[in-house]
């Protein structure tokens, strides 16, 4: 048995999977038939020897213990992480007590592990020894920022100018001209160092031309970015809390430096988002004592997943601090005081009308927000027409899911958790509906992963 005390569930060792195709390998190895002399040990390791193609077995450790999620080594030649071995044998483990008896460690599972936790150490030393921070020339520093400014700035008068010409020829211009002109006016952003607004540039990109309505949904998104570059321009007039949010949308980088706030924090949710460029993994965390729920974010190069694990269901002691901005969820992960361990706590719930009416509030603190973290409490998925609700079981309203929401396998793992009696969901809740991303049935039960 491990650090833990209990073996993790199938559903969070599958929340690992850096992709569909991992997790469906992953499935096939989570049987004792290509494994011999697998094991697990009091401090948290999980080791085993995967028969491969080759003469010699994959070497497979991982470290469960880890205060940041899961460690992963193989011998194997995968460049996925973790690989489809690693996830193979967390599942065995979690499935099954005599396949992964506790044990000793074997010498090269031992060493290993051994040499990773002696680096994390000498580094959490060498920053508990006060080393230096920042720029070492603050001048310098400050110069940088405002010819970053400058240029910024510079971006968002130019972009400016586009959206008048784009409403003085007329929407329709913008299905005729083809993604090439957003894409072309994006670069222009990149180049003026906004990369918020390059993002949202892109994103009017692929509006025209997407079904009925689209001139309004183009119209309502050309507001709000011209809402931004307006803020930019005057931000020296905003409040501080909303003059930090426009930096933030604009792509300025900020660091966390709110005060640290150290809790018990179940972990809600994970799911990651790619672009060519780079993977973003966000974890969702609720705090046992705080009742706040905030945001991490973990980054990965394109094609790899993020470093950072945390697996839904599990629950870790630990710090956090927020990043500057009026409401904003994000945080930083401090420093943590033990390992993520398996937790039966729930978020509290909501009903549906307060969750939208929380997401107004929201909207008044960053109009730019596209959706609100909460939990809703006894709903039930229902059709409705082509499309899906959650609906209150004790009163009559409903939110509508996201079109997102109703492309996903999770959509039905929901129906058939719920079976039409009411269930309690986490998720995200914006102008385009509510996005599902992780159940509990009404009685006992772990919670479901449904993304």
């Amino acid at each position: 048995m491990t650090q833990q005390g209990v073996r993790w569930t199938a559903d969070q060792v599958l929340a690992l999977a850096p992709d569909a195709a991992s997790r469906k390998a992953e499935s096939k190895l989570g049987a004792a038939g290509p494994w011999s002399e697998a094991g697990c040990a009091d401090e948290g390791t999980v080791w085993g020897l995967c028969k491969g193609s080759g003469s010699k077995p994959y070497q497979t450790v991982v470290d469960i213990a880890d205060a940041a999620g899961p460690a992963y080594k193989c011998s194997c030649p995968s460049r996925k992480f973790p690989c489809k071995h690693a996830l193979g044998l967390l599942l065995l483990w979690a499935a099954d007590d005599a396949a992964v008896p506790s044990g000793q460690a074997p010498g090269w599972a031992a060493q290993w592990t051994a040499g990773r936790r002696r680096r994390t150490e000498e580094k959490e030393a060498g920053e508990g020894a006060g080393a230096p921070s920042g720029s070492a020339d603050p001048e310098a520093a400050r110069r940088r920022a405002e010819r970053r400014a400058e240029r910024v700035t510079a971006g968002a008068v130019e972009l400016e100018q586009r959206l008048v010409d784009l409403l003085r020829g007329g929407l329709a211009t913008a299905e005729q001209a083809g993604y090439g002109l957003w894409e072309e006016t994006a670069a222009r952003m990149v180049d003026a160092q906004a990369q918020g607004l390059a993002g949202r540039v892109r994103e009017l990109g692929a509006v025209p031309s997407t079904g009925p309505g689209w001139p309004v949904r183009l119209l309502e998104e050309c507001a709000l970015l011209h809402l931004l570059g307006r803020g930019w321009l005057r931000r020296e007039r905003l409040p501080d809390g909303l003059a930090a949010t426009v930096r933030s949308r604009m792509g300025l980088p900020a660091s966390a430096d709110g005060p640290p706030l150290r809790d018990h924090w179940l972990v809600l949710a994970q799911y990651d988002t790619t672009d060519p460029r780079l993977t973003i993994r966000r974890i969702w965390l609720h705090g046992a004592a705080s009742h706040r729920t905030v945001l991490l974010l973990s980054y990965g190069a394109a094609g790899r997943a993020p470093e950072l694990a945390l697996p839904v269901g599990l629950s870790l002691e630990a710090e956090v601090s927020a990043y500057p901005g009026a409401g904003q969820p994000r945080v930083a992960l401090g420093e943590q005081f033990a390992p993520p361990t398996p937790a039966a706590i729930r978020p509290p719930g909501m009903t549906t009308s307060r969750a939208a009416a929380r997401y107004g509030d929201a909207l008044r603190e960053d109009p730019w927000l596209e959706s609100v973290p909460v939990t809703l409490d006894r709903v039930v998925p229902i059709p409705d027409g082509d499309s899906w609700q959650l609906a209150d079981a004790d009163e009559d309203a409903a939110l509508p899911l996201t079109p997102a929401a109703r492309s996903r396998a999770g959509l039905w793992q929901l129906v058939a958790l719920s079976g039409g009696a009411p269930v309690r969901v986490f998720g995200e809740c914006g102008h385009q509906g509510f996005t599902p991303l992780t159940a509990w049935p009404e009685g006992p039960g772990d919670a479901v992963a449904l993304c």
